[in-house]
């Protein structure tokens, strides 16, 4: 009850934010739009970016919004106050978890429909699929802002952290360059980054009619990596920042 008191609390401040659900639903459709004019004169390059940035965008959108949230709570007092109740720090953080994870799949949903409705996206596998992983990224990036906002003192900081945690997985992920042709150094450092296997799981969709096995590993490994981030996270959190 209390876990689920928690996300409702949640998601009932994040309705009352008009600029933050808006961030969340038009941001991923407006850079998708970017996307598909950018490549509308190369036959298949939309479908291939398309497809890996409807889990990217909610990665780095996720955790630059739940950065800010939680070390505002802190700054402001409110979980102080709340850690004098029963609740515990990982109802709060798990309770994090839920609300936005039913935020994400708002905003997977909506992008993922004008994807494929109306900017032509096309993928062998299921527009649901794709949803599920783009959820799932979403989540693994607000356990990674929980997890950054501990560390941080002011929001600028927070911001900080987005180099850190969040880019050097966009570097290596095989968006930019295949995996395979990375140094061995490289490669290494790219099989232990949840976000390598959250794009190798929509590459799977996008080439294959129905779910591999890789898809469903790749799929778990992620959904791992946000229990270990939230459960640091909530062995780092302190009450309140001075």
């Amino acid at each position: 009850m209390i876990l689920l008191h928690t996300t409702g609390r949640i998601l009932r401040q994040l309705r009352h934010d008009r600029r933050t659900v808006a961030m969340l639903v038009a941001v991923p459709t407006l850079l998708l739009t970017l996307l598909y004019f950018m490549y509308d004169s190369q036959a298949g390059v939309f479908d291939h970016i398309a497809l890996i940035m409807l889990g990217i965008f909610p990665f780095i959108i996720m955790f630059l919004i739940t950065s800010i949230a939680m070390l505002r709570e802190r700054t402001t007092g409110t979980l102080e106050r709340l850690l004098t109740t029963p609740l515990r720090k990982t109802d709060l953080l798990f309770g994090y978890g839920l609300a936005f994870g039913v935020a994400a799949a708002v905003q997977a949903g909506f992008a993922t429909g004008l994807a494929y409705l109306l900017l032509d996206l096309d993928t062998q596998g299921a527009a649901g699929y794709v949803v599920m992983i783009a959820v799932a990224n979403a989540v693994l990036g607000m356990a990674l802002g929980l997890l950054a906002s501990a560390f941080a003192k002011t929001e600028f900081q927070a911001v900080q952290f987005m180099p850190v945690l969040a880019v050097p997985q966009l570097l290596l992920c095989g968006l930019f360059v295949p995996r395979e042709l990375m140094a061995g150094w490289l490669q290494a450092i790219s099989d232990v980054l949840p976000l390598t296997y959250a794009v190798e799981a929509l590459q799977e969709v996008g080439a294959h009619a129905e779910p591999t096995g890789t898809m469903w590993r790749d799929f778990a490994i992620v959904a791992g990596a946000v229990v270990v981030a939230l459960v640091a996270a909530a062995g780092t959190l302190r009450r309140r920042t001075p």
